[in-house]
Formats: C-alpha cells, sequence, structure tokens
C-alpha cells in the first residue's frame, strides 16, 4: 500500500506528518534531533532553554513497572536544558540551517515577563518556526517557573502577553495537568497571545517506596521529591484533557498539540480523533528509540486507508460528539455478558473477582471448571471481561430494565 498523505497544518505552518519529540531528554542537542528527523520525524520540540541553567540529580529516572512490564509509567527529575543558552539557540540555528524543511519548535521558559520577552526574541532570531511556553514543567527548583505558572491563569496570561510582544511567530501555551480546571489557564493563555496548547505535561507523582531504606525513587543521596509522571499510564488523563480543551467553546478551533502516553499508531490515533492537529512523544522514545516512528506512520497510513480518510484533517475531532455528560448516557438496558466455553482456561479469575469485587452473579462449576452466569444478580458491568486473562467473555443478551422501552443499541 503507498503510504497516505500524513501531511497537516499546524498553527499555520506545514508539517510533512504530525509525530513530533516534544520538549524533553529525547531533544536536548544538535545531534539528537538531526538524527530524529533523518528517522522521518514531522519536526522536533526542542528541550526547554532560558536563562536558568539547570543543575541536575543523579539518578533522575525510575520506571513502574507491574510484574514482569516495565515502563507502564515513568518518572523524571530532569529540568530545563542544562547547557549554556547561547549553545542551545546555536544548536537551533543548525536545525534549522540543515532541516530547512522540517518543523522546529522552541520551548521556553523565563522567570519573569523581562525574561519570557526577550527569550522569544532570541529563539525567533535563531529561526524557530512555533515557539512552546513551558508553563508545567512540575520539578523546577524556583517558584517562578514551571507548573507553579501554569496553575496561575492570570499569570499564564501576563507571560503570553511577554511573549508576543518578543515574537510574531505563532506560539503555544503548554499546559499543566496538575490542576482540576485546563480551560482555565488555556482561554488565559489565547487571551495573552498564544496561538495554540500543547497538552500534557507530566504528572506529579511519587512512583514508589524503597521499602528497606523507607526512601521514596530514585534515591538522591537518601532522599527524594516529587516530580514529574509519564509514559502510557498517563495516557487517559491526557485524553480527557484533549477533549475537555478541545470541546470548550472559548477554545473553538484553536490548534492543539497532544502530550502523554502517546507509543502506538492507536494512541496517535486516539489523540487526533479527539481533536489533536499535532502530536509530541517522549517516554516512548526513551524505551524503543527514534525508530518507532515508522510505526507511527505506517500504522497510521493503514488505519486511514482502511477508514477512507483521505488527509487527516478528515480524523480530526470526530471522536468528541460521541463524548457526552455521564446523566445523559442511556441508562434503559443490562448488557449480559457471554462466556466461549471453547476458549475458556478455566482459571476461575471471573467468579473471583465476579464474587469478591462485583455482584456475585458467577456460579462456579467445580466439575467442568466453567463459570455460570446468573442472571438474577448480574447488572452487566463486565469486570468479568475486563480480568479475564484469554479475553473469552464477550457482549451477549441485551435486556431493557423494566418500563423502558425497547429500541435499537449501538455497541
Amino acid at each position: 500500500m503507498k503510504k497516505k498523505d500524513l501531511s497537516i497544518e499546524f498553527c499555520g505552518v506545514k508539517c510533512e506528518n504530525p509525530f513530533f519529540l516534544s520538549s524533553s531528554p529525547v531533544g536536548n542537542c544538535y545531534e539528537m534531533c538531526a538524527k530524529a528527523l533523518d528517522t522521518g520525524w514531522g519536526g522536533v520540540v526542542f528541550k526547554t532553554v532560558g536563562f536558568f541553567i539547570a543543575n541536575e540529580v543523579s539518578p533522575r529516572f525510575d520506571n513502574l513497572r507491574k510484574e514482569s512490564t516495565p515502563f507502564i509509567g515513568f518518572k523524571n527529575m530532569e529540568q530545563i536544558a542544562e547547557h549554556p543558552l547561547e549553545e542551545n539557540l546555536e544548536a537551533i540555528r543548525r536545525i534549522k540551517k540543515d532541516y530547512p524543511n522540517k518543523v522546529l519548535i522552541a520551548s521556553i521558559m523565563g522567570q519573569n515577563e523581562e525574561e519570557w520577552e526577550k527569550l522569544a526574541k532570541l529563539v525567533t532570531e535563531a529561526g524557530a518556526d512555533i515557539i512552546e511556553c513551558n508553563f508545567s514543567c512540575p520539578q523546577m527548583t524556583s517558584h517562578a517557573m514551571g507548573s507553579d505558572v501554569g496553575q496561575n491563569p492570570e499569570l499564564v496570561k501576563k507571560y503570553c502577553q511577554a511573549v508576543r510582544q518578543g515574537t510574531s511567530l505563532p506560539f503555544l501555551a503548554k499546559m499543566t495537568p496538575n490542576i482540576g480546571n485546563m480551560s482555565l489557564p488555556a482561554i488565559a493563555s489565547i487571551e495573552g497571545g498564544a496561538t495554540g496548547i500543547s497538552a500534557i505535561n507530566t504528572v506529579k507523582s511519587i512512583t514508589g517506596i524503597d521499602l528497606n531504606k523507607f526512601i521514596g525513587l530514585p534515591i538522591v543521596n537518601g532522599k527524594s521529591s516529587v516530580s514529574g509522571y509519564s509514559g502510557k499510564a498517563v495516557k487517559p488523563i491526557a485524553l480527557r484533557f484533549i477533549q475537555e480543551l478541545a470541546t470548550n467553546e472559548k477554545l473553538k478551533n484553536i490548534p492543539i498539540s497532544g502530550i502523554g502516553g502517546i507509543e502506538t499508531w492507536e494512541d496517535a490515533a486516539e489523540f487526533i480523533l479527539l481533536g489533536s492537529t499535532n502530536l509530541q512523544v517522549t517516554t516512548a522514545i526513551m524505551q524503543y528509540g527514534y525508530r518507532i516512528v515508522e510505526d507511527l506512520i505506517e500504522g497510521l497510513s493503514y488505519y486511514m486507508e482502511e477508514k477512507g480518510f483521505k488527509k487527516l484533517d478528515d480524523m480530526v475531532g470526530l471522536a468528541n460528539k460521541n463524548i457526552i455528560p455521564a446523566e445523559d448516557l442511556d441508562r434503559s438496558y443490562i448488557v449480559y455478558p457471554k462466556f466461549d466455553e471453547e476458549k475458556c482456561v478455566g482459571c476461575g479469575r471471573c467468579y473471583i473477582s465476579c464474587y469478591d469485587g462485583g455482584h456475585q452473579a458467577i456460579n462456579w462449576d467445580d466439575e467442568n471448571r466453567k463459570p455460570v452466569l446468573d442472571k438474577e444478580k448480574c447488572v452487566g458491568c463486565h469486570l468479568c471481561a475486563n480480568v479475564c486473562p484469554v479475553q473469552c467473555i464477550s457482549k451477549g443478551d441485551i435486556e431493557f430494565k423494566k418500563g423502558c422501552k425497547e429500541e435499537a443499541v449501538a455497541l
């Protein structure tokens, strides 16, 4: 199959595909960005630059695992770029010179209005196509920077106004998920002059405790701290915020760069279907390398072909019409689980989970080691299907509750 045209316009800039490195360790210098662009990434968000130079701890990473599966979630304690500002600006100049047809987003972070304006001017002069304002890093050592700023709509608006004073380029406001209502700072950023939104940055976390030393992880000379959580575990949080932003009337038609747990083409498609026109990746690259972009491009191309999408724009936001308030969901019927006895391995997981965590609606046939559904008790929650290790439980009979009108049901 001929690969689909994945080009898309983002903030008025044509991108050959929506896949970008996010501002992070994966785009920390010229060599890294060059390798990524050679591999096929549509663009890079260069690691956040500022007048502040990070003095990093060691070690600074930890990953959450379940049983034998690593990288369910990833914690990092890294701050913004540790290189001098002029070195970073030279890298940006060189990237743009050597890759004129790729898109370079310069991520910046200041500590006051003067710094934000000056940084915007400097990266504009260095050749950036778009600017991203990092209002959301959760592990900065100063309260004048990072997620503490992103939780304050007035400060977000003020700093965006300063950035607009320093540049005519389109720029993004990068949102923190460490907030209840992301729309408030997002709206403030647009009022301050931002062109679009990027979301989400990492989630404040403690991934684990060393049970022998009684110290959080990773351990830095006998101590640890709260810092950013990323990877596939945060994708549901990211998708929720993308949907919130994309459907807010005050943010209508505002470009969104989606970030948070994108690892496969399926993840990418989900972000696009909820309204993202650009996608940023870090943790999956740290685990698998830049080459994952080949799988992302190929998988998304096949999906578009299968669904009949001619261009990427045709997909953007299609799922939002089907995300509705909980009070509007149809509560008139029950879908009973259906057990495939040929696939069933007789492990009893469904029985245990239903009895101990559900509604005691599954009886156990000891002789044949098979589950038997008790419809009188079953509420159709489908916990059993979620715990089944061989996926032998599907949706079965539909019954309408007493007094409810029977009609067609879309499952």
